[in-house]
């Protein structure tokens, strides 16, 4: 087996075609087809079942995905450490963030980032902490900022399962979750909402959710089956940008963590009465089995020093704390 083989095996796997893959990787088709074969013939086992002009893994295709990408992607983040040792003038940094924090604080640090290190080039990755767990223990980014909830996302990865990539958890922030209706006029609300509210009175009102794999969407969903009531669901699916706008309609309520208010003039806030549920701490993770890149490093330092200075100055929004120590 060689790293040029599963660089090939990766190729038509994502594209369902040996022409495609081959035209990817740049290399003629047959000689991709006899690479491939080969790497069967080393494992043992076929890893692609042959279409007239598709092709799917099979069983032992499927086991072997995570590893490949894995493998590549640490061989490559070791090319990339080596290359950085030129004093961070060339490189790439991968980081994964929630919605919450990608229309919130982390425009600011990337900004800072990448006024001090100008060659490194960014890749940012939205989505659910869930699914930015399973791209860090995948080596596909390389490091993420996620919810940090123990029943969620632990030290260990997804579940502490053997095989998966340990985690490391940094927290950096504590946000409270605070609901939202529309301003003026309270659309769509049997009646309006005050200062303070709890998911009881809440879930009287149409509500508003994001897509499923949100984590925030599975925390109002458990809070409103612990009080023993249903939810009025008006609207589900959206990403973070979206519910926003729904509610400013005057769709209904929703519950989105305060972070991502700021500038949201439409909106009439509702402090959020309970205990446990109402606030998340969002924590920098990373994986422990593999050094961090330099770029990483930087990018780490990068942030906590424009989060305490945020924090000192009183720029961070209401009901957003720095808690690194």
């Amino acid at each position: 087996m060689t790293l040029k083989q599963l660089v090939y095996f990766l190729a038509v796997a994502d594209t369902g075609r040996f022409v495609q893959a081959a035209a990817e990787v740049r290399i003629a088709q047959p000689t991709l087809s006899r690479q491939i074969q080969s790497l069967e013939d080393d494992l043992g086992e076929t890893l692609f079942t042959r279409g007239h002009d598709h092709v799917t893994l099979t069983a032992a295709g499927d086991t072997l995905l995570p590893l490949a990408r894995r493998i590549v992607a640490d061989v490559e983040t070791a090319r990339l450490e080596i290359a950085e040792l030129a004093g961070l003038r060339r490189g790439r940094l991968r980081v994964g963030a929630t919605p919450s924090l990608c229309v919130g604080v982390l425009a600011d640090v990337l900004a800072v980032f990448h006024a001090s290190y100008p060659g490194i080039s960014l890749q940012i990755r939205e989505g659910g902490s869930q699914d930015l767990v399973a791209a860090l223990e995948d080596g596909q980014i390389d490091l993420a900022l996620v919810i940090h909830q123990q029943d969620r996302v632990g030290p260990t990865g997804r579940s502490g399962a053997p095989g998966l990539s340990p985690l490391r958890l940094s927290p950096v922030l504590r946000e409270e979750l605070v609901a939202i209706s529309a301003a003026g006029g309270q659309a769509g609300l049997d009646e309006a909402l005050g200062d303070h509210a709890g998911i009881v009175e809440l879930a009287r009102h149409p509500l508003v959710v994001n897509r499923p794999g949100y984590e925030l969407r599975e925390v109002v969903l458990s809070a409103c089956a612990a009080a023993g009531v249903t939810p009025r669901i008006a609207v589900e699916g959206g990403e973070m940008d979206a519910v926003l706008r729904m509610v400013e309609a005057g769709l209904g309520v929703a519950i989105v963590p305060s972070l991502v208010l700021t500038g949201r003039h439409g909106l009439h806030i509702t402090r959020l009465d309970g205990s446990g549920w109402t606030h998340r701490t969002i924590a920098l993770a990373h994986r422990t089995d593999v050094a961090p890149t330099r770029a990483a490093d930087a990018f780490r330092e990068t942030l906590l020093a424009v989060l305490a200075r945020t924090s000192r100055t009183g720029g961070l929004p209401p009901g957003v704390r720095f808690i690194h120590p």
